[in-house]
């Protein structure tokens, strides 16, 4: 849930020169006209530039200025939904979000409205956005946020064993040579979810592969290192209590 729909220059510290995907400015130029396109094309790649420093207030209070200013395009529309999300306003970026992704047949912010679903306790809502995903056949990092989504929600619901096999059945569950984000990040949340249901010893391989892989990734060194500590206390654990005492 990451994706940002507008990209500023390489360096973020100068913001007087920003740039915009050509479709993103045409698409401003058609709402505005050429004349006033590149003043908000300015607008909103600085919109654009706060969300990316995580400064999401500022980044929906400028968006939406540029909303205002060109209410037909979609950019500043779906920047508006993303800092939203970000600030936790789930019904606003669903607000946002789902008509873009109605009228278009992007599916890119599934996954994100799939969570603000998830976080309003609407089961049915996450149910079908989650098979929405699967038939659209989406990019492998977009299905792959879906199911990490998807996979949380079995876990809300208390459906452990379904969320493990979710992200088992899609692969998550093999040791990679050389594994891109989106496999790093499933097996935290695999790993997580084998802590979550007792299965201590696949959760302590798992956070292995990245510690060894993304040391610094969250709470990894944490986790693993809690994970060791739980293992020596339960076989401990087991030496030392009488027999009659053991469970």
């Amino acid at each position: 849930m990451r994706a940002c729909p507008t990209e500023t220059l390489e360096d973020p510290t100068a913001p007087s020169r920003p740039e915009l995907p050509d479709g993103v400015v045409d698409e401003l130029a058609a709402a505005v006209g050429r004349a006033a396109a590149r003043e908000v094309a300015v607008k909103l790649a600085r919109a654009a530039e706060a969300y990316g420093r995580d400064r999401y207030a500022d980044s929906l209070r400028m968006a939406r200025q540029v909303r205002r200013l060109a209410p037909g395009a979609v950019a500043p529309r779906e920047l508006c939904g993303l800092a939203c999300y970000r600030l936790g306003r789930w019904k606003d970026a669903i607000r946002y979000l789902e008509p873009l992704w109605r009228e278009s047949g992007n599916v890119d912010q599934v996954p994100v409205l799939m969570d603000c679903h998830r976080a309003l306790r609407e089961r049915l809502g996450v149910e079908l956005l989650w098979a929405e995903l699967v038939k659209a056949s989406p990019p492998a990092d977009v299905l792959v946020e879906g199911r990490l989504v998807y996979a949380a929600f079995l876990a809300d619901e208390g459906r452990l064993g379904e969320a493990i096999s979710l992200l088992s059945r899609a692969g998550a569950a093999r040791r990679l040579q050389h594994p891109a984000e989106r496999h790093l990040r499933q097996w935290y949340v695999l790993a997580d979810l084998y802590d979550r249901a007792g299965d201590t010893t696949r959760a302590r391989e798992v956070f292995g592969w990245l510690a060894s892989d993304a040391p610094d990734m969250a709470d990894v060194r944490d986790r693993l290192a809690d994970l060791g500590a739980r293992g020596r206390r339960a076989r401990h654990g087991r030496r030392g209590r009488p027999a009659g005492e053991q469970r």
